[in-house]
């Protein structure tokens, strides 16, 4: 496999998935593990949004700044999860011990992968059909779509997060959901045992 975890999409749920993935790389149960997402940003509805409620960040940033600077702050804390820019993801494939990620310009493999691209809809992703639903938490009137999930999970080794998990289009929900999401792959590198990554003052 060419990764053990890709993540599919760069706005609020996949930067955080991939922030509190690289947080973990340097533990001893993930430090032999390769991680990469796949900035997909242009759909991401940061590109429009104009933040003014949420917690930790200055009223009136702009979407657009959160989704550069997400980037820079992943590079620069986190480069051992590679970014893989400029690329359109076009089918996600069930493969013998994972899934085949085919972009606009290459194939990869991983063993596990986290889609978190939003809930457009028409959806552009084949490969994941089956797992479409209507929205939950959405306006019928917005045709919003979800991929059938428990608790983050589609099936073994294959995560959803954010708006796409059926989550409400709020940036502090879909960044929680990202990162809800990086614990449980991080647990299950761990051998099951229940895992965050807290920094704390000296």
């Amino acid at each position: 496999m060419d990764f053990d975890l890709l993540i599919i999409g760069g706005g609020a749920a996949g930067l955080s998935c991939a922030l509190v993935i690289g947080s973990g790389l340097d533990k001893p149960f993930a430090e032999d593990r390769k991680a990469g997402i796949i900035l997909h940003q242009k759909s991401s509805h940061l590109q429009s949004a104009l933040l003014m409620n949420v917690f930790g960040i200055q009223p009136g940033t702009k979407g657009t700044d959160v989704l550069k600077n997400g980037v820079s702050h992943l590079a620069d804390q986190y480069p051992k999860l590679q970014q893989i820019a400029g690329e359109r993801v076009k089918e996600v494939a069930e493969i013998d011990g994972g899934y085949r990620v085919v972009t606009n310009k290459n194939d990869y493999t991983a063993e596990k992968v986290v889609v978190a691209t939003g809930y457009a809809s028409p959806f552009r992703i084949s490969g994941l059909e089956e797992y479409l639903i209507p929205h939950k938490k959405a306006k019928l009137s917005k045709n919003r779509v979800q991929l059938k999930n428990n608790d983050h999970l589609v099936k073994e080794g294959l995560y959803v997060a954010g708006t796409l998990a059926g989550w409400r289009s709020q940036y502090a929900i879909a960044s929680g959901s990202g990162a809800a999401v990086a614990t449980d792959i991080l647990t299950s590198w761990n051998n099951g045992e229940h895992t965050k990554v807290h920094d704390k003052l000296a």
